[in-house]
Formats: structure tokens, sequence, C-alpha cells
């Protein structure tokens, strides 16, 4: 099963610049790449910070150029988002008996649990009794089956300081592992947030993220005191979910450089 992963699309009203450029023409080339080269795809989620400010003539723009996806897509919330906002706007954006962003979604794989961990007043994750109590009553309903985590803020840390101070809540990211270890079926955690292209294992669970679609955060592994932002390729993440394996390709669908046949795998050298 293919599925595409991408984040951070932070939309801004009509005509408005984030960090001196519009976020808008690079979500259009993704939508065009995807509609191109994976039509095949079952569905893509996006996961958080769908608009900069909650604008919602942000979220209008946002839903404009995603109807031209001829694929599903699925949204998660991110600190910049608005729940109420959002599901004024987007049909299937659905709440919890909470009034969370949450769901979860069957596929041949597994399930999708997409999970909210905005709380108001912040840009740091935060997850709540009610939606700890929400998250464990359908690892139970899962009975044993593979589970898929799409979440916005990562409940570790990732090595860059001046994001991690706005990861997940340091207390609740440790209670959320011994969730998933008391239940042990979560093969793989997405998230955004962070907008790097990061890999690894977590308690055993392997993650991934990746760049931000209008803007990146450069790599700095040791400031703590200001985000460092960066103009990189935007990029989504193809995942193919194969019986043994999750594979994870990057594509940073607007780059240019020229094209050219290095030979037959059999005979080439590469």
């Amino acid at each position: 099963m293919k599925i595409i992963h991408l984040t951070d699309t932070h939309f801004g009203y009509t005509g408005q610049k984030i960090y001196q450029r519009s976020p808008i023409p690079a979500l259009e080339e993704a939508v065009k790449s995807i509609n191109k080269e994976h039509s095949d795809a079952e569905m893509m989620v996006i996961t958080g910070d769908l608009a900069h400010a909650g604008h919602p003539e942000a979220y209008q723009n946002l839903k404009s150029t995603l109807e031209k996806l001829t694929i599903p897509y699925h949204l998660v919330i991110g600190n910049h988002d608005d729940r109420p906002t959002i599901s004024e706007l987007f049909n299937d954006f659905e709440m919890d008996q909470d009034g969370f962003a949450q769901k979860v979604i069957n596929t041949e794989k597994g399930l999708f649990i997409l999970l909210d961990t905005v709380i108001e007043g912040t840009h740091a994750g935060y997850y709540c009794d009610k939606r700890f109590a929400w998250l464990e009553e359908q690892l139970i309903k899962a009975n044993n089956a593979p589970v898929y985590i799409f979440m916005h803020h990562a409940p570790f840390d990732t090595g860059i300081p001046a994001m991690d101070v706005i990861s997940l809540d340091k207390s609740q990211g440790r209670r959320l592992g011994e969730l998933f270890d008391k239940y042990g079926n979560v093969k793989h955690l997405f998230f955004g947030h962070y907008h790097r292209p990061i890999a690894g294992q977590w308690r055993g669970i392997a993650f991934s993220t990746l760049r931000g679609m209008n803007h990146q955060v450069r790599l700095d592994l040791h400031r703590e005191d200001m985000i460092q932002g960066c103009f990189e390729e935007p990029q989504y993440c193809v995942v193919l979910m194969e019986e043994d394996r999750t594979l994870i390709h990057y594509h940073d669908y607007m780059h240019q450089s020229e094209h050219f046949n290095i030979g037959s795998p059999v005979e080439a050298h590469i």
C-alpha cells in the first residue's frame, strides 16, 4: 500500500507571504506531482500547521488547492491551527467525543490513528488525560492489529534544541511511550512540526518526518534561544507499506537539475 506524507503547509490569507514568500505554489506543485506520479496512493496525510495563524481564508485557500488532488487526504492539527475553523470548512475533519481532532482510519495494513497534540496559548505540544483515555481505547480496539500514528509534535527530543523546547510535554511524551510499550503494536510514527527530514527509532518504534512545505528549519544542533529558518527544497514522502517493511522515500519534487540515463541496472556501475 502506498500513502503520501506531507507536512506544515502554513497557508495564509490571500496574498499573504509567510517569511517573505507565498506558501501556495509549493503545495500546488506538490498536488500536480502527486497526481502525475502517485495517483495510485491510497491517501495523503498532512501532519499539522495547515495554516500559519488559523485564519479562515487560509483554510479556504488550502481547501481550494487540495480539491485538485485526485487521492483522498486527511488532516492533522498543529500548533498554528484552529480547531473550530478547520472543522467548519472541512467536512471530514472529525472530532472525538471530547472535542479533540482525533480519529481512526481503517486500512488494509492496519489502523492509522491521527492525534491532536495542540493546546491553546503555546506552540509546544500537550496531550491531556482525556486524549490518553481515547487513545488507549483505540489501542484496545485494535486487538493487536498494526497501528500507525500520525501527530504534529514528536514525543521525544530530536537533537535540535530550539525546536525541542516546543516538542510534546516531556512527561506526556514518556507516558505516551509507556502506553505504546504496553500494547506493542505501533509500527511507525509520522510527525510534522520540525520542518526537517528526520528519521530513526524511539523505544523500538520507527519514526519519520520531513521538510515543511513553505519554509524549513536549518540543521542547528547547538543554539537553544532561536529557531534557525532557511529555504530548502520542499518535499513530500512516498510511503510504501509492505508485509515485512515500511519504506520512506523523500521526494524533492521541485528540485531542478539535469536528468540522464545512468545505464542498465545489470550492466552499469553507478
